[in-house]
């Protein structure tokens, strides 16, 4: 079994701030998810449904996103407590095992589904450049913003990478909230009315875009999944220490965990927002126009949502931010996924580390090996709406299962100083219920076209 993140081991226990500067400090994990989940989602499969089914899903997107945030905080309540990683939890799950959880070895498909989505992103920046005139062809631009990542992870420029273009998303977040706030001045204003149908809880004839986004938006499945790594690197696991069962362990702990619920919210104000302003543009304006995001003409047609509220000239401010969204969010994604990696070598028994050192190299291999299978992909492949959709769709099947993983963990391993009120219990019934009967829909939808 691997050990947590290395970046914690010389984190020595210790209380959780209480104060508002030291509590702003330490907020993080959640913010870097906020960077990250603002990508393809947000970009690509949220005004893609806007577009197809206009005003009608607006209430599945608030409840898509609202839901998720108590399996998330189950989940980093868990790893932070115990200080393991969430393959580690994972593989606790009872059930079949062979290697490893039957639950592990579900991850791994939606593993190996998430290098689809993340190579349709890279397809997405290769066309961003050639649109902005980039004089390169887009195999070889494909290859150098693959190759940059790689790079810039293995020489260990996160940091700066990661400052930057939170900046530009902020940025380019704000000026999405701006187009919907200028768009009551268009031909395309928002009514009370529209508004009103989209909150009628209607779900349209073919579900399959609508669970795509279901699975993406907000905390998607690889964001619940990467979550409590970014907790545990942090330092959150070890500022708590090992569980000693004594009372200033639960201290800390409970102090801890306040941290993290106030980073998770925080999170969900930013992403709720986010994802609500890029889907009322694409339901007010590609709708209306009856554009639909297909892959040949993806960021062509996304850019509606900017050219028909500034006007042409903000054709260039789109294109500088659909970039910054999709580099932030396979550079995050590509960081994230190669812990994974280097944690899944170990639990399959592929690896052996014997320091911390020897996961940290595994890790660098992973952000080199990932790229290069996501240049490969969208090069083979090409169509990067449809590769997206892969993930999307895997992210959404994978939903409930990590909604049963929460509710294990909360029933049967977790210390009971650290359990929440009765009402948050409640509340994360509801959601994995939710999630439950999303996917078992989409399931059902499916086998009835397999058996007509």
């Amino acid at each position: 079994m691997t050990s947590a993140p290395d970046s914690t081991s010389n984190v020595s226990p210790r209380s959780a701030p209480t104060d508002l500067p030291g509590i702003l400090k330490q907020l993080g994990p959640g913010l870097i998810i906020s960077a990250v989940i603002v990508g393809s989602g947000e970009l690509i499969v949220t005004p893609k449904l806007g577009a197809a089914v206009g005003f009608q899903l607006l209430w599945f997107i608030i409840i898509g996103c609202f839901i998720k945030v108590f399996v998330q905080i189950e989940l980093g309540r868990f790893a932070i407590a115990n200080r393991m990683t969430t393959l580690q939890a994972m593989n606790t799950m009872p059930g079949p095992r062979f290697i490893v959880s039957w639950l592990v070895w579900l991850w791994l498909l939606m593993y190996i589904a998430l290098v689809f989505q993340v190579a349709g992103m890279v397809g997405g920046l290769a066309s961003v450049c050639e649109l902005a005139g980039f004089p390169l062809k887009n195999w070889l631009l494909t290859i150098l913003v693959a190759a940059s990542c790689a790079v810039l992870l293995v020489v260990g420029r996160y940091s700066l990478v990661e400052k930057l273009s939170t900046a530009l998303v902020a940025l380019f977040v704000l000026a999405t909230l701006i187009a919907v706030g200028a768009l009551q001045t268009t031909e395309f204003a928002i009514t009370t009315a529209q508004l009103g149908s989209g909150l009628t809880f209607q779900l349209p004839e073919k579900f399959t875009t609508a669970f795509a986004a279901f699975g993406i938006i907000g905390v998607g499945a690889s964001e619940l999944i990467y979550y409590p790594y970014w907790c545990l690197e942090k330092g959150y696991g070890q500022a708590i220490g090992p569980n000693d069962q004594s009372p200033g362990w639960r201290l800390r702990a409970m102090g801890w965990m306040r941290i993290m619920r106030i980073d998770a919210w925080v999170s969900f104000a930013i992403y709720t927002t986010t994802t609500l302003a890029f889907y009322l543009l694409g339901a007010a304006i590609l709708h209306a126009k009856g554009l639909q995001v297909e892959n040949s003409q993806m960021i062509s047609t996304l850019s509606h949502m900017y050219r028909e509220t500034f006007g042409q000239w903000s054709f260039w401010l789109f294109l500088l931010g659909a970039f910054a969204v999709l580099y932030s969010t396979v550079f995050g994604a590509t960081a994230s996924n190669a812990r994974l990696f280097a944690d899944a070598l170990s639990l399959y028994g592929i690896v052996n580390y014997k320091t911390p050192e020897d996961r940290t190299r595994w890790v660098k291999i992973g952000c080199v090996l990932l790229p290069i299978a996501f240049a490969a992909v969208y090069l083979t492949l090409g169509d990067p709406v449809s590769l997206v959709f892969v993930g999307a769709l895997a992210q959404g099947i994978m939903l409930p299962f990590l909604g049963i993983a929460a509710l294990h963990f909360h029933y049967h391993r977790t210390d009971p100083a650290l359990k929440p009120a009765r009402l948050w219990v409640i509340l994360l019934l509801i959601s994995v219920f939710a999630m439950v009967v999303a996917g078992g829909y989409k399931i059902i939808e499916e086998l009835g076209k397999v058996l007509r």
